[in-house]
């Protein structure tokens, strides 16, 4: 696992110092070595954390002619089997590493090679005779990837911080990006916060030379394999794909645990690394004791049932939130107004002390529809049958429920329903998992504008039915929202963490599945929870979803209210030049003084400023996108898996 950089210099000189300050940025990703590449055209950067060919795989890694160089992020992990096939083809190998299988990968395949390989990655790739710069990511969007084309050279990097440590690139906030961050609660790819610098897509290659950079998807669209005809047939293959899976994923020279929440996907993770026969497994998890979410009894049933090494961290109002909040808006390069990223820091500052490398259960609600946002589609689509007066009418009644400080609370989630009822199917989708509408936006955002948002929902597959939605989750709200947070925490502690499910044999698989297979009635994740029905305690197989998350509602209105206050002052809200003051302050008071439950908005907008104020980033031109803009930059997007016939993405 490293952290990756570069910048072309072709034609204009790259400012002394850039690569040193870049480098020492991405140290937390990579503490174990620190390796450069420079010409007179280039300055490649790598920093290391060591977890396979401890004594050599350093990088930047060099092809014998001198001519191809590559940096890579991640971890490769069909990299055996790939090793074997190009030996056959007369490569020569000289360390164990999964960097040399990439380089001679693509000395064989050239940029079609990416299509071949296995795993979570970040790779770079410069040819030094034809001045081309390549770079990938992996199909999941699991390891990031940033780039900046600017006055005719290509900046990259593992985080926004290696750009950022260019001096001549400007750091004025993107209004694109903020209006889908301000409705998402993350901002989607390509888009960034920053105006200038894009993520590459999930999936996709990048390839730059002379002045042009283009875009395109390497994944290989595949004749589809047949539908599973029964449950039975189902599950047989999920279990075999997950023996596989987690058995790879658990090949590691260095101590590897397992990040547990006591519900069914991290269990099931669990329960095929214990029977894959390693050595005592280590597991991790953050309690909540004394709230009504706490999931400290199903971990303590699941620990005892495998026999796990267990540490857990009970994470409370005396914990160092503040300290810990500040500390991420460092590492997180963007905002997470993800709230699960706090407990996140917490279990990863915790796990990295014993392991280096984490397996967890992401990916699992993505494919399986585990999310109730899924249910919620479904119920929306028949209460769309009663007259919209009727359901204002709810929605006005249930705003005299009195105001809970649950986490998501019976109160919260009919609020957030009705509301989205009201609202068209596929904005209601993303409401519901997100935090403003475009009519809240516009009563304190001055640069309030849909087309952002109406672009990325227009992306959507147009056949009704689940797995419309579930293939949007894939593309955005799962790599970036829950793989960009579970990154950005971990390898803030130097720590390693891959998620099983996300195999793209069980990526495949899962698209296979017929709806039924999936959400069975209202049983979200059927198929997992048949194969898991001998296999885990009835307990953990029937416990509804709970989410990992903290109460951020009842912490803004006590252990973390003066940081809210402070932060969104109105000193602080004026100054960044985006926000109506007088609206702010009212959305405060509303959840203070209990008049509603605004604590994940509040959360999203509280980083936000952190974020500005720590990467000094300037309000922007002020001026939204023009219309055409964001639809041509995301007809890019392409696809992420391959399609049936029948697909309109």
């Amino acid at each position: 696992m490293c952290g990756i950089l570069g910048y072309t210099h072709v034609h204009k000189r790259l400012p002394r110092g850039v690569i040193d300050t870049a480098l020492n940025s991405l140290m937390h990703r990579g503490p174990d070595h620190q390796g450069r590449f420079t010409t007179e055209l280039v300055s490649l950067g790598a920093t290391r954390l060591r977890i396979l060919d401890l004594e050599s795989g350093d990088q930047p890694l060099i092809s014998p002619d001198g001519d191809v160089i590559v940096v890579f992020n991640g971890e490769i992990f069909n990299h055996h089997e790939l090793r074997l096939e190009l030996e056959a083809h007369g490569a020569q190998f000289e360390t164990r590493c999964d960097t040399e299988v990439i380089l001679h990968a693509f000395l064989r395949w050239g940029s079609e090679c990416f299509s071949h390989l296995s795993g979570m990655f970040a790779v770079a790739v410069w040819v030094q005779s034809e001045r081309r710069l390549i770079l990938a990511r992996d199909r999941m969007g699991i390891k990031p990837l940033y780039y900046c084309q600017h006055e005719g050279e290509i900046y990259f990097g593992s985080e926004l911080k290696c750009i950022f440590a260019h001096p001549d690139v400007p750091r004025r906030i993107s209004m694109d990006g903020l209006n889908c961050f301000l409705s998402l609660n993350y901002v989607p790819a390509p888009h960034t916060l920053v105006e200038g610098i894009n993520k590459l897509l999930p999936g996709h290659v990048l390839e730059w030379r002379n002045h042009t950079a283009s875009v395109r998807s390497y994944i290989q669209k595949d004749v589809t394999a047949p539908a599973p005809r029964s449950i039975h047939e189902a599950t047989e293959e999920l279990d075999s794909l997950l023996q596989k899976s987690v058995r790879e994923q658990l090949v590691s020279d260095v101590p590897v645990g397992i990040w547990l929440s006591g519900g069914l996907d991290s269990s099931t993770i669990l329960r095929y690394a214990a029977n894959a026969g390693t050595a005592q497994l280590r597991t991790f998890s953050i309690t909540f004791k004394g709230r009504s979410f706490d999931e400290s009894d199903s971990i303590k049933e699941i620990t005892n049932h495998f026999g796990s090494q267990h540490t857990e961290f009970d994470l409370d109002e005396n914990a160092g939130l503040e300290n810990a909040i500040q500390r991420m808006a460092y590492y997180s390069d963007e905002p997470s107004a993800d709230a699960g990223a706090l407990p996140a820091w917490f279990l990863a500052q915790m796990s990295s002390k014993q392991v280096t490398v984490v397996l967890t259960g992401e990916g699992a609600d993505e494919l399986f529809a585990g999310y109730l946002t899924y249910k919620a589609d479904r119920y929306a689509a028949m209460a769309r049958r009663v007259p919209a007066g009727l359901r204002r009418a709810a929605l006005k009644y249930a705003g005299l429920l009195p105001v809970s400080d649950d986490k998501i609370s019976f109160e919260y989630k009919l609020k957030r329903f009705l509301q989205g009822s009201l609202l068209s199917p596929e904005m209601a989708h993303v409401y519901w998992n997100g935090t403003f509408t475009h009519a809240e936006k516009r009563e304190f955002f001055h640069f309030a504008d849909s087309n952002p948002l109406a672009a990325m929902l227009g992306n959507m597959n147009g056949e009704p039915g689940l797995q419309r939605y579930l293939e949007f989750d894939q593309r955005y709200y799962l790599a970036d929202d829950i793989l960009y947070k579970v990154d950005r925490m971990t390898m803030a502690h130097s720590l390693e963490a891959r998620p099983p499910f996300l195999d793209p044999r069980i990526v495949d698989f899962s698209r296979r599945l017929p709806e039924e297979f999936k959400l069975h009635g209202s049983q979200s994740k059927y198929v997992l929870r048949r194969l898991m029905q001998d296999k885990l305690p009835p307990n953990v197989l029937h416990r509804p979803k709970i989410g990992f998350d903290i109460p951020i509602h009842d912490w803004f209105r006590s252990v973390l209210q003066p940081m809210l206050l402070d932060t969104l002052s109105e000193e602080a809200v004026r100054a960044s030049e985006l926000f109506n003051w007088n609206a702010v302050e009212r959305l405060v008071s509303n959840h203070v003084e209990r008049r509603a439950n605004l604590g994940y908005h509040l959360w999203g907008l509280m980083v936000l400023l952190l974020w500005m104020k720590q990467w000094n980033i300037l309000p922007g031109s002020g001026k939204p996108a023009l219309p055409d803009a964001v639809p041509a930059m995301l007809g890019q997007v392409g696809s992420l898996l391959p399609q049936p016939a029948s697909s309109s993405l």
